[in-house]
Formats: C-alpha cells, sequence, structure tokens
C-alpha cells in the first residue's frame, strides 16, 4: 500500500475551525499508518507542545507547520525543515499576531520576503486558482515550495486534478497530497458545522457556504487516498517528511544573563547576594546546620545551571521592596534556605523541618517553580516593571487555556442551533451547577424543554463532544517566561485582551514540558488588605509595625481563632474552616500551619483529619511504627498531613532517593487524571517489608497516599500562608476597625461581601458612618468618635461610582465645605449620572433632608453660566414625604449593596415569626439535636469537590450567620430553590458540637418574595 504523510492538518487549537485533539488525531494517524502527521494551526503554535506529547505516546513523528492566510496573497502551510525554520515560523507567527488585536492575525507578502530560511511551503489554492500566487510562492520560495492537491469527493475532482497539474507545470511548482485535516474521523462533521457556525455567529441553518460540504476532512485510510490521488503525489508527501528533520527537543532555552555584574560569575554573585541576605536572615550567626544547607542547595544550583533563574527572582522581589510593595515567595520554593536568605520567602525552612527535594533535585532536572504573591492592587507595577527591564521581546506571561465547560458549551451549541435566547438562557441554567450525578431529564423538564425532542436530543449530543475542547487563550494569572534571547525564537508571542500585555502561545503544562522558566508573579489580596491596614494604623493610630513586627505567639489571637471569629481573615475563614477552628484549637504558628493544610480534599480524602484530631484531644493513643518514622511523624502525632512527609516516608522506609521520591510525589498529584502512581505500590509495599513494616502497616499508608490526589498540599506552602494568617488575625483581634477598613478598601477578595463584613464590625461594637459627601473619602477611612476608632463609609461603596469623580468632590471639598447641592454639583462638577447615584446611596444626607429631597433638588440642579455664579435659581419650598424603613432599605442595598439601618430580616421578623421561623440568636440557644425553622438571605453557596453532592448554605440574618448543610437527596428535590432563592427557609436538625454548629436541612422553602425586591447578592461555588 502507498505510503502518505498528512502535511496539512488543523487540531481544536484552531479554535472555531479544528473538531479534534493531537491525541485523537494521532491515535487515529497510527491506526492509519500515516509516516507522519503534522500539526498545522491557524497562525499558531498553541497547540503543539500537545501534539508532541501525542507523537511520542503513538510513535507517529511530528512536523511543525502553521497555515496562515496572506491579506494580500495566498493561503500557505509553512512547514519546519530544520530548527532554523522553526525560528522563522515562530518570528512569523509573532508578527502577525503582534499586528493585530488579540484573536486574530495580519500577515502579508512583505513579511515573507526573507523566504522563511529553514521552511517547507505549500500554496494551497482557492477554488478559482489564481496563477500570480503560484508565481509568487514559486519566486519568493523556490524549490522549498510545492502545490498542494487537496480533494474531498466534489463533483469536479477529476477535473480539479488536472487543472492543478496544468498549473504546476506552467508555473513549475511540484505537487503533493494534502487533506486540510479538521477532524480525526468522518463522525466529528455535525461537530465541526457547529464551530464553525459559533466562529462566524451564523446559525447552522444559515452557515451556507461556510461549512464543509461533506465529511471528507478527517484523518483518511491509505487505500481510500489511493484512490483519490496518483501515487506520485502520495509519495511526494512521504518525502516532503522526511525533509522535515526538525523536533522541538532541539529547542534550548537560556536563562537572562545581565543581573551578574561584570567580573562576577552568575555562581559567585549568587553566593555573594546569599550571604549578604544570611547576616539580615541570622544575625546572630549562621548555625552550622544552617551553612550545611545553604551550600548543598548551592551545590544543586550550580550543578543544575539554574543560578540566573534565582537572581532573576531575587531582582524582581528586590524592585518590589524597594518601591513598599509586600510580597513573599511561597509554593516548594518556602523549602530552600537560599530563598529564604535572598529574601524571597519569609519560612525558614530549618525552623519548618522542610525538604529542599521538593523544590528542586538532580533526579527531576527541570527548573524550579517559584510562586511570589504580591499586593493585587500593585501586581501591576510589578508586571511593568518585568517588560521594562527585559523588554517585549524577551519576557511575555503564560497562556491560560480557556476550554469549554458545562455551561458555555450547550450556550454556544443552543444559539446556533437556532433557540431564541430565552430558551438558550434556559438551558444553560440547567448545566450551571450539574455535576453530571442528578438526572438530566429532569433537569431539562424542569425549565421546560423535552429531552426526546431530536433538537435537544441533538443540542445535548453536540455539547457533550464540546466540553473540555480548547475555546481560547487567556494570560495566566501571573506566569511570566523570561529568556536571554528573543522569546519569539522558541516561542510565538501575541497581544492579550488587557493593554500592555503580551503572552505567549503555550500554557503551564507546556512550559513544564518543554522546561522552560516561569515565574509567578502572583496577586494576593490579602497582602493589599494588611498593607493598607498597616499603613492605617501608622496614620490614623501612630502605630509603625510590619508584618515582622506584628507580637508573635499572641495568646488573644489564637482565643479568637479557637472561637472561630474569622471572617475576613486569611485562609482560615471559609465555611469548612471555621468549622474546624472549635475542633482543633489551634495555640501557635505550627497549628495554623497545620490548619491551612487539614482543611484539603487530600487529608480529608486520605481519612487523616480525624485520626489527628482525636490524637491531639488525647483520644487515641499516638504511635509510631519506628523511631526513624517517628522522626518524620511526631509533629503531626503519626498521621501524614504533607506531601514532605509522604516524601520523607518513602525514603526512609521504603528506600527512595530524594529524587525518586519527588518523583513519587508528582505521580501522587497526577494519578487521577493520568494514573502512575499504582507502580510505586509494589515498591512502596516491598521496601517496606524489607525494612521490617508489616503488610497492613505499608498497605495503609500507601491507601493515606492515594488519598492526598492531587491536592496532597505541601508544608511549604502552608507555612507560607500560615504567616499572612496570622497578621490578619492579628490584626482583627488588637486593631479591628482598621482591618474591618482596610477589608473594605481591599475588595473584592476573600468569601465575604462588603455588608457582611460592616456587620461583623458593628456586632464587634465598631461604629460605622454612612457614605457622606461632607465627609466621605474615596476610600472608607479610619476615624476616631468617642475616643474609640470608627469607620467611615467611602464614595468607593457606592455601586458604578467613579474615583475621578470622588478625588474631585475630595478637592472641592479641601478648599471649604460644601453650601448646597448645587454648590457641590457646580465646584466638584459631578455630571447628572453621578448625581443620581449620590441621591440614590443617601450620601447627599449632609446636604438634604432625606432621599426623596435630595432627588428633588437634584433635578433642580442647572449648568449655570459664569454671570450667574453656582446658584440655581430660587423656587419654591417644597413639602416631601420622608421615605420609610424598606424604602430606605432597598435603595440601601441597590446602591451600595448594604445598609447601616434596621436590618431586613429585622423588618419581616413579625411575618417571618408567623410563619413559625428561629431567629440566629435563639437558634444558638437550641439543644443539639433539636429540629427548628430558620429564615435567612443567602450570602453563599459552595460545592466541594470532596463533598459528595453535599451544598454549603451560609445565611444571614439580623443576630449573624446560620451554616446549612444540604445533603445531596436534599438538594436534588429542592434544586431550583437551593439555587434561585434569596430569602431561604430552611427545616433541619440543629447540630452543636465542641463549638461546631449547623443546621442538617430537610426542607428548603423559597421566601424571596417577603424581600420586596431587595438586591441581594450571594457568592456562589467559587
Amino acid at each position: 500500500m502507498t505510503a502518505y504523510a498528512e502535511l496539512h492538518c488543523l487540531s481544536n487549537f484552531s479554535f472555531g475551525r479544528g473538531a479534534s485533539s493531537a491525541r485523537e488525531l494521532f491515535l487515529r494517524a497510527r491506526t492509519c499508518g500515516y509516516a507522519a502527521l503534522a500539526i498545522t494551526d491557524e497562525c499558531s503554535l498553541a497547540g503543539i507542545v500537545r501534539a508532541l506529547e501525542a507523537s511520542r505516546d503513538t510513535g507517529v513523528p511530528l512536523i511543525v507547520g502553521s497555515e496562515v492566510q496572506l491579506t494580500d496573497g495566498p493561503k500557505l502551510v509553512v512547514l519546519c525543515e530544520t530548527k532554523a525554520g522553526y525560528t522563522s515560523l515562530c518570528g512569523l507567527i509573532t508578527t502577525g499576531r503582534r499586528a493585530s488585536e488579540k484573536g486574530t492575525y495580519r500577515l502579508t507578502r512583505a513579511d515573507v520576503a526573507s523566504g522563511l530560511p529553514g521552511t517547507l511551503v505549500l500554496w494551497t489554492p482557492d477554488r478559482i486558482v489564481d496563477r500570480e500566487h503560484g508565481r509568487w510562492v514559486r519566486q519568493t520560495f523556490g524549490a522549498r515550495a510545492w502545490l498542494a492537491v487537496e480533494l474531498h469527493r466534489g463533483p469536479n475532482d477529476a477535473r480539479r486534478l488536472r487543472e492543478l497539474e496544468a498549473i504546476g507545470r506552467e508555473i513549475g511548482l511540484p505537487l503533493v497530497a494534502a487533506g486540510d485535516v479538521h477532524m480525526h474521523i468522518r463522525r466529528r462533521l455535525a461537530l465541526q458545522h457547529t464551530l464553525t457556525a459559533i466562529r462566524h455567529r451564523v446559525p447552522v441553518a444559515e452557515a451556507g457556504g461556510l461549512i464543509a460540504r461533506n465529511g471528507e476532512r478527517h484523518l483518511r485510510r491509505r487505500h481510500m487516498l489511493a484512490t483519490l490521488y496518483p501515487a506520485a503525489l502520495l509519495d511526494e508527501s512521504v518525502r516532503i517528511a522526511a525533509r522535515c528533520t526538525f523536533t522541538l527537543d532541539e529547542l534550548r532555552y537560556r536563562y537572562p544573563a545581565e543581573l551578574v555584574p561584570e567580573g562576577y560569575t552568575p555562581i559567585r554573585w549568587l553566593r555573594q547576594l546569599m550571604e549578604e541576605g544570611a547576616k539580615w536572615r541570622w544575625p546572630e550567626g549562621v548555625s552550622e546546620k544552617v551553612h550545611k544547607q545553604l551550600e548543598h542547595e548551592l551545590g544543586l544550583i550550580e550543578a543544575l545551571h539554574y543560578e540566573a533563574y534565582f537572581l532573576t527572582v531575587h531582582d524582581i522581589v528586590r524592585f518590589a521592596r524597594s518601591q513598599g510593595i509586600l510580597c513573599q515567595g511561597r509554593g516548594s520554593a518556602a523549602n530552600s534556605s537560599v530563598c529564604f536568605a535572598l529574601g524571597v520567602t519569609e519560612v525558614d525552612p530549618m525552623k519548618m523541618s522542610l525538604l529542599v527535594e521538593r523544590f528542586i533535585s538532580k533526579e527531576r532536572n527541570e527548573p524550579p517553580d517559584i510562586d511570589i504573591d504580591f499586593e493585587h492592587e500593585r501586581r501591576e507595577e510589578v508586571i511593568q516593571y518585568i517588560y521594562r527591564k527585559y523588554g517585549r521581546e524577551r519576557a511575555a506571561l503564560a497562556a491560560t487555556v480557556i476550554c469549554y465547560r458545562g455551561k458555555s458549551a450547550v450556550r454556544d451549541v443552543a444559539k446556533v442551533m437556532g433557540l431564541p435566547r430565552d430558551q438558550v438562557d434556559q438551558l444553560s441554567q440547567v448545566f450551571a451547577w450539574w455535576d453530571g450525578t442528578a438526572s438530566l431529564d429532569e433537569r431539562l423538564r424542569e425549565r421546560g424543554f423535552d429531552p426526546e425532542s431530536a433538537l435537544i436530543r441533538r443540542i445535548l449530543k453536540l455539547t457533550a463532544e464540546l466540553l473540555d475542547m480548547p475555546r481560547h487563550l487567556s494570560q495566566h494569572v501571573g506566569g511570566f517566561v523570561i529568556a536571554d534571547a528573543p522569546l519569539s525564537e522558541l516561542v510565538p508571542v501575541e497581544n492579550a485582551a488587557m493593554p500592555d500585555r503580551t503572552i505567549i502561545q503555550w500554557d503551564k503544562d507546556d512550559l513544564d514540558t518543554m522546561n522552560l522558566l516561569k515565574v509567578d508573579c502572583l496577586a494576593l489580596g490579602m497582602l493589599t488588605c494588611v498593607q493598607k491596614c498597616l499603613t492605617l494604623l501608622r496614620q490614623q493610630r501612630g502605630q509603625d509595625y510590619s508584618m515582622a513586627t506584628l507580637p508573635s505567639e499572641d495568646p488573644a489571637t489564637y482565643a479568637m481563632i479557637q472561637r472561630a471569629d474569622t471572617v475576613g481573615a486569611f485562609q482560615i475563614e471559609s465555611r469548612a474552616q471555621m468549622a474546624m477552628l472549635p475542633r482543633h484549637r489551634p495555640e501557635n504558628f505550627f497549628d495554623l500551619v497545620v490548619q491551612v493544610a487539614i482543611v484539603r480534599p487530600g487529608p480529608i480524602q486520605g481519612d487523616m483529619v480525624h485520626p489527628y484530631l482525636r490524637r491531639r484531644r488525647g483520644e487515641e493513643v499516638v504511635d509510631y511504627p519506628s523511631e526513624e518514622l517517628k522522626e518524620v511523624f511526631e509533629r503531626t502525632l503519626g498521621v501524614p498531613l504533607f506531601q514532605e512527609q509522604v516524601m520523607k516516608l518513602a525514603m526512609i522506609a521504603a528506600g527512595y532517593t530524594a529524587g525518586e521520591a519527588d518523583a513519587l510525589r508528582r505521580d501522587m498529584a497526577a494519578w487521577k487524571r493520568r494514573g502512575g502512581l499504582e507502580k510505586h505500590r509494589e515498591r512502596i509495599l516491598t521496601g517496606m517489608a524489607d525494612r521490617g513494616y508489616t503488610t497492613a502497616f505499608a498497605e495503609t499508608l500507601f491507601e493515606q497516599i492515594k488519598g492526598f490526589g492531587s491536592y496532597g498540599f505541601p508544608e511549604s506552602h502552608a507555612a507560607s500562608f500560615a504567616g499572612i494568617v496570622y497578621a490578619s488575625c492579628w490584626l482583627k483581634c488588637h486593631e479591628p476597625a482598621a482591618f474591618a477598613c482596610a477589608l473594605l478598601n481591599s475588595q473584592p477578595m476573600g468569601f465575604y461581601a462588603p455588608s457582611q463584613i460592616v456587620q461583623d464590625a458593628r456586632r464587634h461594637g465598631i461604629d460605622v458612618f454612612p457614605i457622606d459627601v461632607q465627609r466621605s473619602d474615596w476610600d472608607n477611612t479610619l476615624i476616631t468618635r468617642d475616643e474609640a476608632p470608627a469607620i467611615q463609609l467611602g464614595l468607593r461603596q457606592v455601586r458604578g461610582f467613579s474615583e475621578e469623580a470622588a478625588r474631585r468632590i475630595m478637592a472641592a471639598r479641601a478648599q471649604r465645605p460644601f453650601a448646597d447641592i448645587a454648590d457641590l454639583c457646580a465646584r466638584a462638577a459631578v455630571d447628572k449620572r453621578h448625581q443620581d447615584l449620590l441621591a440614590q446611596a443617601s450620601a447627599l444626607r449632609g446636604l438634604s433632608r432625606h432621599r426623596h429631597h435630595a432627588h428633588w433638588e437634584i433635578a433642580g440642579v442647572e449648568k449655570q453660566l459664569p454671570l450667574f455664579g453656582n446658584v440655581s435659581p430660587a423656587e419654591v419650598e417644597v413639602v416631601l414625604p420622608k421615605p420609610t424603613q424598606a424604602e430606605d432599605t432597598l435603595a440601601d442595598y441597590a446602591r451600595t449593596g448594604l445598609t447601616l439601618g434596621m436590618h431586613p430580616m429585622a423588618q419581616i421578623r413579625d411575618r417571618l415569626r408567623a410563619a413559625r421561623c428561629t431567629d440566629s440568636r435563639t437558634l444558638r440557644k437550641r439543644p443539639h439535636h433539636s429540629y427548628a425553622r430558620v429564615a435567612g438571605m443567602v450570602t453563599m453557596r459552595q460545592r466541594p469537590e470532596t463533598a459528595s453532592g453535599v451544598t454549603f448554605l451560609t445565611m444571614e440574618d439580623e443576630h449573624g450567620l446560620v451554616n446549612v448543610i444540604v445533603w445531596r437527596n436534599v438538594a436534588e428535590t429542592h434544586r431550583r430553590v437551593l439555587l434561585e432563592s434569596e430569602l431561604l427557609g430552611v427545616d433541619g436538625r440543629w447540630e452543636a458540637v465542641e463549638g461546631v454548629c449547623h443546621l442538617i436541612a430537610s426542607r428548603l422553602l423559597d421566601m424571596s418574595e417577603l424581600l420586596g425586591g431587595l438586591d441581594v447578592r450571594s457568592r456562589d461555588f467559587h
């Protein structure tokens, strides 16, 4: 049978065109016996690393290429013959993408005037062949160009072949067979049509000539190709494939080098910086243990040539701190004493018994991964510093591949299938929180759809095929790739949606595969909050603290944590964390490290939480199978809670080397997605048996390791976060007004909305004053009332209000107080929209009697000519009724999301009592296992992956919060009530054990009509 190599094939990284993944394409190519497969996504190499992995797994050689359409010329398929060709192609794609907005490209003949050295080029002519295009291709690319013959069983294939043969002879271009492949098998045609319609934003029924006429654009079997193409054209495809000798394995990444001063080598300069940092970190002197650890790490860094990486990270942190930007490294980097000495991390690994091989090892031989958190409002300064220092050519953010999920997939499919907008919205709600276990037919009927309808079945089938397919490229949250040479020699660079941002076309997993350096410059809202709080204390309270100088191990702070009084605190503010705190009762910093790590899916699924708590309370004997393992597990009472402990366990009890233990950790993290953990089973069991451990103990430990799944938490990461946990809790405990004020000024962040933050502050005795143009700045401010700190709400709390308008108000007010509303509007240049916002938010209370009067006065404000000054014409005094409490509450929530007046639930309490609803204060006094009906405004819905379908609700009334647990069967029975109610009534069983209180729901009631249209917004499924 004639050999064949497919030279023109699109994967699903040609968004809206390719209907198959690289893996599907390569598996099909192997089945068909292809000599090679070229992945030629349109002006993109975004999917080429996935193709490389598929090629390795299947043994089918990969040809790297891309399809491009010139705006003033033909469509070309560019194939990489050599590494120089790959460099040419990356540069071409970068040129086209950088010349256009995100998601598009623009290339002209001038952009390929160089002839793209090192490449082979196929000309794919249009249906009506432009011979001038062919002559230009021949002139530009010479003997490296071919005319691609792509036949798809159309009515005129024979005539098309004769025509192209004649044109090839006339122009001097040899012919080659190609497929213009868009899918691996014919059955994907319906999905390919759907993707085409989505891309063109037209219904499939109206797509007409935009869609393929048949399903021939798939990887066809060679005997079928032989009936279409002359053997010479098929043979030519194999000859071209043989010339394409370039592989991605040839790429070599080089670290930035300019950070090393003249006269130094990278390792000498790193050593000097480390020694300077060591004097700062260990002012009493470096111990022998610390010195040995530093030398061990430096030896690893030098052997693996990672010096420039550490110098790059140090430089970024140095810049941030020089600008007063709070930052700290976390993750596995916290295992490194060198990172600690350089000031990158804040956790001394010598005190935490961490493991540097979790961070860097010879066996792994890949760049370490350092994550650095910066204040989220100032991270952009750091990002722009990196761009300035290395230039757009050498620095870019990594990409993130956004894939179709249930809701987005069904929306796009339903639209192009012709459903009206209201039905599209209803259908998307079916998939909004559907976990695949409930009856889909029932959900469809609930929303008014017939699951037996042919159209609905078609939509669901296409949606299932579309799930998890790439939809578009977005930018990574902060992963920077920095190189010593232009990045476009390694990977194409394109514009991001945000201004002044560029991204490479590879995502995090691709970087790992290709061993490219990435520095994660991440945004952390709590660092912003802590910095703002410290600034408030410095400016308003005369207290000069930093995170490092806050009093450590404060008993009052730990007492507050043990009460789970942690609304707004970092990490331990979630439902699960707050439920654990009264049981765990943290007493010191290491307890906080455990607290951060233990409420994670890994320890929970590995059945580690309850044994740890029982042992901590003395209810279970702590025993160790050996003295060696006692050293590993003693701090966690014999229970493995951290990834580092699992690695040490493998090293001590099963004979793993440090690098092999890290390989176990990586397999442990990926086993649920790719398997691979079972290969360790026999070695662990055998290794432990050889060292005298029982089979039962070894089996138990292995199951715990599996329980970690992809969620096992490293101690290094937990310790980094624990420092911020303690800082936030100390500030909340000792300076609650400043902390609440800083929280409000750092929104959006955390679990709680401004309303809950304000109510929590008021429950702690802090006075909060309403928004008032006579007193409010843009930010919320810390003030003093009756010798106690209080909060003055700022104009930022008004939804839709601009900071620029607030700054004008502040500047005008600084000159002199406003005389009236007309004076305010004139001197601060407040336009009509902002006038209405101020009136709706009752921010004019200092200049007007009440909301209704403010609206009346705003309506009378006229733009005055200079001759008449700022005074509006005199009008007859109008007496307007004062708004009712209910009207004020509705307006407060609509415009600011909170109220300082009577809580909405207090206003309807009489009606709730009539409905036999208990308030939260009375509920907390109820005995354990008693039944109650409670009503509250829903503020949060959560369904963690480890919850087995259980939904956790947080409801709010005038006295506080109520935590509700909704088992799967109840959630399914009352699904729409659960998901859509703003005011929810819950019948259930009250449970109160060891300070942990929640209501187990047995019935849900939608009572939202009692709120009268109140604008209540919940934070759902984050």
